[in-house]
């Protein structure tokens, strides 16, 4: 699964994104304005238009934390890591009291490979007295152990999200794909209902609920699963493997 990242802004309405900032005001409230638009295309997947925006608003306050944050979020997505990671360190630079950069910088460490830095800034984010969403910062720790195969650390911090967070459905998947794992049948499905109870179905979701019901002997949840899998995602990788 895709790790969670933050951008940690306000999004305009999608009328609000149509317009450039007027000229008569300082080129910091120019900053803000070229900012959440880049931010709110960021979000609609417009990426040029956000890599423009975004890049006016730099040119206009290079100290702003948060546009290289969502810079870096930008860059990650176009598959530019050396930028990303640039912009990255930049963020948790010019803005080292806020959760948000450091925690999407841990996480992309973690992606590159680099999980001992990865985990400690990760560590600073879930200590921060001011991340009211300490479980975005759980999770990544829980993936970044996983990446290494470290099981018993990744359980650990998915159950701290979810000690947080109990309905968060990242840390939900995540402990039900362990439970199969290591044939916990029973708690794999505990986990799995919770998660379908905040989340939408999706192919890997119910392949795991099919092979769940094949490990409880329950062929006939197990044939349910299997054709909601392949009647609502049938080109998907997850539909060609079930049997």
């Amino acid at each position: 699964m895709k790790s969670p990242l933050i951008i940690g802004l306000s999004l305009f309405l999608i009328a609000c994104v149509q317009v450039n900032p007027p000229r008569d005001v300082s080129s910091e409230e120019q900053a803000s304005i070229y900012l959440k638009i880049g931010v709110r295309y960021l979000g609609l997947g417009q990426l040029d238009i956000a890599k423009e925006k975004l890049e006016k608003s730099i040119d206009l306050d290079s100290s702003n934390g948060d546009t290289h944050n969502a810079l870096a979020v930008l860059y990650e997505k176009i598959k530019r890591p050396s930028d990303a990671k640039y912009h990255y360190k930049r963020a948790v630079s010019e803005n080292d009291e806020n959760p948000q950069p450091r925690n999407n910088y841990g996480r992309f460490l973690c992606e590159q490979g680099e999980y001992e830095e990865g985990l400690a800034h990760l560590a600073v984010a879930f200590n921060m007295p001011l991340n009211s969403r300490k479980w975005f910062s759980f999770t990544n720790a829980g993936l970044c152990y996983l990446k290494q195969n470290k099981m018993r650390e990744a359980e650990s911090y998915f159950r701290k999200a979810l000690e947080v967070h109990p309905q968060y459905p990242p840390a939900l998947l995540e402990m039900l794909k362990m439970s199969y794992r290591f044939h916990k049948f029973m708690s794999a499905r505990a986990f799995l209902q919770r998660y379908f109870s905040v989340s939408p179905e999706s192919a890997d979701s119910l392949w795991y609920a099919y092979r769940i019901e094949l490990g409880l002997k329950n062929r006939s949840g197990a044939e349910q699963y299997k054709n909601k899998l392949l009647t609502q995602f049938p080109d998907s990788k997850e539909a060609q493997r079930v049997e």
